[in-house]
């Protein structure tokens, strides 16, 4: 019986795959869950348009992020924060601080998940950031961490 996935099933695929299963297995797991679906044609159009339509969303959020990379590229992002004599944070500026300071200067709105740093950053002065605005769009930024 051929089915198509509304959902990751592990040995089978993901979801929207089109997957043939044992009868049995269809009718007593998958579709109880709402795992998947049976393959009617109906099913199969209605796939075929969701495919289309998160195609088009794609193009739409990378032609976002394209945007996003062009203005952030380069520029600089300033932070303010307390520091001892030599320099050294008391504290640290962690992505969640550069995604807020990215919003508040720039107006982009950009997931702290996105933000390349290997560790928080402890220290007064200079620091590159890569942005992974997509899967394809990456920008680099610098943090300016300056003395309150």
């Amino acid at each position: 019986m051929k089915v198509i996935l509304l959902q990751r099933v592990r040995g089978l695929g993901d979801p929207g795959a089109l997957v043939e299963v044992a009868p049995g297995y269809a009718r007593n797991l998958l579709f109880p869950r709402h795992l998947a679906e049976e393959a009617t044609p109906a099913n199969l159009g209605r796939r075929e348009a969701d495919r289309a339509k998160e195609a088009r969303e794609s193009v739409r959020e990378r032609q976002r992020a394209e945007a996003a990379a062009a203005h952030l590229e380069g520029s600089v992002v300033l932070l303010r924060a307390k520091a001892g004599a030599s320099g050294r944070l008391f504290g640290s500026v962690t992505p969640q601080d550069v995604a807020a300071a990215i919003a508040e200067q720039h107006r982009i709105e950009v997931d702290r998940r996105r933000i390349d740093m290997p560790e928080p950053f402890k220290a007064l002065g200079e620091h590159r950031v890569a942005l992974r605005l997509h899967a394809a769009v990456t920008a680099h930024v610098l943090v300016r961490i300056e003395s309150v």
